[in-house]
């Protein structure tokens, strides 16, 4: 590796590193607004300049100089300063004066740099140049009159997003980003392109005008509207909340986030259930908790155990999961379920229903087979971890399911069971196969226990390389397993008359025209959608942003958000209303407090007490999953995504979300049962 020497301080790089990256591996910053660690390098801006001696007499962009063995470079001489000052001076002169006005304000790079490595003065006063802006749909905003050709946007939707809506037309001083006709951007990654715009040319739309950085209070989060659990970070004003950005975490989510995980806050405010309702003469009426907790004690005191059962929804907490099932574990019910979509899913087993070669491990794969599965739509970060492994070591992906564009090129092996032979084909030869099963396909019978069959038969399963995948849709999915929220009646029969007392916790990603007049139905949640509407009493919780939680993602990742705002009205923190009606019940729940639920919660399944953290790991013990490969049906596998933009109760109800199907995606197709 070679061996430089920057600013007097000797670092050793990677070979193929490049001089900045030298110089940030020696902790020594360089100006910098075109190059991005996670883009390809274009040497546009020319902030980086160096100089380096024992080479031409003049500045060199370090973003694009290889570092070499015993070179010596100096980043802050005369002729440095110089240059860097005449490049900022460049960049200002048709730059508009929008900082008063600007939302980038407060966290504009070339505001900073302006200040750290621009002049003083001002030479130019001539008029500027003007530039129309663009349209780019109902999320990102234009200012184009700022822009300043660093090309980000360009390079991550065509590298990363892999949709290459946006690209440069015109040279020199006419050139002008935006999609070459104009239309809303079609990636479900593009308001990346917002945090990575080092000026104001491109900001959030719905965001606009809102509220000014130092204004918001910052509070760590994680995101619950997909099963990846990308970190996040969410900013409130008072008790609002105003804005989420990604947070870095390299073994989840890089720094990308989901535009629907970024923009659908605005549902947050709305539809909102903020006090206790109870059904009185086949209408709802206000009612105060006591009147609730007394009409569902008066219900649950006549109803046996074995006729009382409860469902789990996708947004849920581990904390709120785990009072549930203790107090139904006391009411001497075991009818629990948290598969509200009727995946054919088991927790005998935890490997039998995680992600097992991780999200970062998606890299080391050289053979990918997704089966009943659009990880475009399910999972747009990860989707953007396979294009990276496609991109960068040119892993093959072969496709069973319906026909759509994933970024990436793939073998489109089939459409349903019928092609599973050809899938396990496809693999043959692969160093490092992965098998990636989606809910499309668990929602057959048996097919969990010939997906885990292709993988051990393709090599997948080796005591170094875990290569079998479940990718999971509900946030909530992997913690309700882990902690046996699954027992007794499933869904189905729990909804089709099976209990005469049902409990639901958010639970709402179902026809529940289904259950019967007779079954007295509980509905704890935070938005007014059709869980909500059928139910006999309805019990005002909180939203992910509104409670600290514990989630686990699709790989089997623990993680923990923190609260940013206090529930509206009446609504409490889910954990502690189940925790109360237990005592109303004669049933007290043995914990008071958030950390005697969590030291529970490691009681009921240790790896709880793993927050963050998630070991690689192997496959030691080749078992497969109950059920019998060959009795699997002849079926195609149904997308179970119909619109990525609205998939539970927060985006549904969010305005700018409804924008975004209406400007991005076709009509609504028929959804399968």
């Amino acid at each position: 590796m070679p061996k430089l020497t920057i600013d007097g301080i000797e670092v050793e790089v990677p070979p193929g590193s490049t001089v900045l990256q030298a110089a940030e591996a020696a902790g020594i910053e360089i100006p910098r607004f075109c190059y991005h660690d996670r883009l390809s390098i274009a040497g546009n801006c020319r902030m980086c300049l160096v100089e380096i001696e024992k080479t031409p007499p003049k500045p060199i962009s370090s973003c694009t100089y290889p570092a070499a063995e015993g070179m010596i470079v100096h980043t802050d001489t005369p002729m440095v300063r110089n240059g860097r000052r005449g490049v900022m001076e460049f960049l200002l002169i048709n730059h508009p004066l929008d900082c008063p006005i600007c939302d980038q304000g407060g966290e504009c790079d070339l505001q900073d740099q302006a200040m750290g490595y621009g002049m003083d003065h001002s030479r130019y006063a001539e008029n500027k140049r003007a530039v129309k802006d663009k349209e780019l749909g109902p999320l990102v905003k234009t200012v184009m009159t700022r822009c300043i050709h660093c090309t980000r946007c360009i390079r991550f939707i065509s590298e990363v997003a892999g949709v290459p809506d946006l690209g440069a037309t015109s040279r020199g001083e006419h050139m002008e980003v935006g999609t070459y006709v104009e239309k809303a951007l079609s990636s479900e990654l593009s308001a990346n392109i917002i945090d990575l715009c080092p000026v104001g040319a491109l900001t959030s739309k719905p965001y606009a005008f809102t509220a000014r950085s130092w204004e918001l209070t910052k509070t760590d989060s994680v995101d619950v509207l997909d099963a990846v659990g990308a970190n996040i970070r969410v900013d409130t004003r008072g008790p609002e909340v105003l804005r989420i950005l990604p947070r870095l975490n390299e073994d989840v989510n890089e720094e990308w986030l989901g535009d629907k995980s970024r923009f659908s806050i605005d549902g947050l405010k709305r539809r909102r259930l903020d006090k206790p309702w109870v059904r009185k003469d086949g209408k709802l009426q206000a009612a105060t908790w006591q009147q609730a907790f007394d009409a569902i004690a008066t219900k649950l005191h006549d109803t046996k155990g074995d006729r009382i059962g409860a469902i789990a929804g996708d947004l849920c907490d581990a904390e709120s999961m785990l009072a549930l099932k203790d107090l139904m574990a006391a009411l001497g019910s075991f009818n629990l379920d948290c598969r509200q979509d009727g995946a054919k899913l088991t927790n005998a087993r935890r490997d039998h229903y995680t992600f097992n070669t991780q999200i970062a491990g998606i890299e080391d794969a050289d053979a990918i087979l997704i089966i009943g599965s659009n990880p475009r739509r399910e999972a747009p970060v990860l989707n953007a971890r396979i294009r990276k492994a496609w991109a960068n070591s040119g892993a093959k992906i072969g496709v069973i399911g319906a026909e759509t564009d994933l970024t990436y090129p793939v073998t489109h092996l089939g459409t349903g069971t019928t092609a599973l032979g050809a899938g396990e084909t496809f693999l043959n030869g692969a160093k490092k196969p992965m098998v990636i099963v989606g809910q499309g396909a668990l929602k057959h019978e048996n097919l969990l226990a010939a997906a885990w069959g292709i993988a051990s038969r393709a090599g997948a399963l080796t005591p170094e390389w875990h290569g079998f995948n479940v990718l999971h849709t509900a946030a909530a999915r992997v913690g309700a397993l882990d902690l046996g929220f699954l027992s007794g009646k499933t869904a189905g029969e729990m909804l089709n008359g099976g209990v005469d007392v049902l409990y639901l916790l958010g639970a709402d990603e179902f026809n529940i025209a289904k259950t019967g007049p007779a079954t007295f139905v509980i509905y704890q949640g935070h938005h007014g959608d059709s869980g909500a509407a059928r139910a006999d009493v309805i019990l005002p919780g909180a939203a992910y942003t509104e409670k600290s939680g514990t989630y686990v993602n699709t790989e089997g990742r623990v993680q923990r958000g923190f609260m940013a705002t206090h529930p509206p009205g009446e609504a409490r923190e889910d954990w502690k209303i189940i925790r109360a009606l237990s005592a109303h019940t004669g049933h007290a729940l043995p914990y008071d407090t958030i950390a005697a639920v969590r030291a529970r919660l490691e009681q009921v399944n240790p790896v709880f007490a793993n927050v963050g953290f998630l070991p690689r790991f192997g496959c030691s013990d080749t078992t497969a999953p109950a059920g019998d490969p060959a009795a699997v049906a002849n079926v195609n596998f149904t997308p179970v995504i119909v619109h990525y933009h609205q998939t539970d109760t927060i985006s549904r109800a969010s305005p700018t979300m409804a924008a975004c199907v209406a400007a991005l995606e076709p009509a609504p197709a028929m959804a399968a049962e």
